[in-house]
């Protein structure tokens, strides 16, 4: 079985855990959430812990990736009802910007136009200095989605770095043109 399948996951204080069926419901001071569990495996709330457990013995060495899946999905669920995630993003290049709207934020990313993108209900956005955008939420997958789409618009490239990139990346950066060679 899994190892990090067999963990049991203790529940914070203030956070209350219910299972019915497949689903595993998350209240907490932030929010609610809801993870459905992959099918063959079960999770049972006992006391203030969560364990995940195949259905039957007999299919535990089919299902341990699947353990490993759901517990690891509950963990994110557990932290982000109490705690929250928050990933944050750099626009480096002249010229790039990005301004707080009522439905998301706009960019100026080099292009003949403004870029707007429109948040998803559950994230929020905070631009500082212009360059520094802050997604927070939740839930770490929609978190961590939105960042990617965010970063999508931009790419940094190799030359100069322009373009939009997280704050922890390292954009590796290549030399150009070299010049002639002499013979």
């Amino acid at each position: 079985m899994s190892r990090i399948g067999k963990r049991k996951l203790t529940i914070p204080e203030g956070v209350i855990a219910t299972v019915s069926g497949r689903t595993v419901q998350i209240k907490g001071p932030k929010g609610e959430l809801a993870v459905v569990l992959p099918l063959g495996v079960v999770a049972e709330v006992g006391g203030s812990s969560i364990t995940t457990g195949p259905e039957s013995k007999d299919k535990e060495k089919f299902l341990s990736p699947f353990l490993g899946l759901a517990n690891a999905l509950i963990n994110n669920a557990l932290l982000g009802v109490k705690e929250g995630f928050s990933k944050k993003l750099e626009l480096s290049g002249v010229g790039y910007r990005a301004k707080r709207t009522e439905k998301g934020i706009s960019m100026t990313l080099g292009f003949s136009h403004p870029v707007d993108f429109e948040v998803p209900v559950g994230i929020t956005v905070d631009v500082e200095d212009n360059t520094k955008i802050t997604v927070s939420g939740i839930d770490k997958q929609l978190v961590g989605l939105v960042c990617a789409k965010i970063r999508e618009l931009k790419k940094p490239e190799p030359y100069k770095g322009k373009g939009i990139r997280y704050a922890t990346e390292v954009v590796r950066r290549k030399a150009g043109k070299a010049g002639k060679v002499q013979k």
